[in-house]
């Protein structure tokens, strides 16, 4: 008899547990109000000159083909999709940054995701759009785009671009969406935080669609 009691007893605890678990798990909270008190173009308005001399002081030396880049990439860390971000197809620039810059792109991965977390609001990936290119790179882009500069600070694998309108939510199951305005504004938050610590340079690229950020070295 007290065998069964105990067992009873037990089973009382384990059901407990598990419903409590699952509901702290499944209880996000209201969704907290999502705003950018800012200006774009005016909080991120870094000019080329600021990229390329900082390019050029940390990063490595251009190369002139994607050949050549092989051995250039020894120096630098390959930037692969992960839970932080995702690196879109890349037809004009290889997917390699120097340590310094790959960190900087993961933190603002991470600390994007962690003000969703803390804003109540669904997780998301940021995508990365274009990294390192060589000199045949910016080349061609130069013909395509007359916009574009021949004096690229992505030739020194220190500099890389958000995209501001596009990102990867993680958890499609999840019922709440959040619009690519909202996301904008807290990647935007997220980004000011670290030019405001001096981690990096960033342009406002409205054409492009994207962040264009350069790091800094740092003291």
């Amino acid at each position: 008899m007290m065998k069964h009691i105990l067992n009873a007893v037990l089973l009382l605890i384990v059901l407990s547990v598990a419903t409590s678990f699952s509901s702290c798990k499944e209880k996000r909270g209201e969704l907290k109000k999502i705003w950018y008190n800012g200006s774009y173009n005016r909080d991120f308005k870094d000019l080329n000159d600021l990229h390329l001399a900082e390019a050029q002081k940390l990063g490595v030396q251009p190369v002139s083909s994607r050949e050549e880049a092989e051995k250039a990439s020894r120096k630098m860390e390959e930037i692969k999709s992960n839970k932080y971000y995702e690196v879109e197809e890349l037809k004009h620039s290889i997917p390699y940054l120097i340590p310094q810059a790959a960190s900087l792109l993961k933190d603002i991965g991470k600390n994007f995701q962690d003000s969703l977390s803390n804003l109540n609001a669904s997780i998301y990936k940021i995508k990365v759009t274009s990294v390192t290119r060589t000199v045949d790179d910016v080349k061609k882009l130069k013909k395509r785009n007359v916009n574009s500069s021949v004096n690229s600070a992505h030739q020194y694998g220190t500099t890389f671009d958000v995209s501001w309108v596009r990102y990867t939510k993680v958890d499609e199951k999840d019922t709440l969406n959040i619009d690519n305005d909202r996301l904008k504004m807290v990647l935007a938050s997220v980004l000011r935080d670290l030019h405001r610590e001096k981690r990096c340079y960033i342009k406002h690229e409205r054409k492009q669609g994207c962040f264009h950020i350069t790091v800094r070295e740092t003291d």
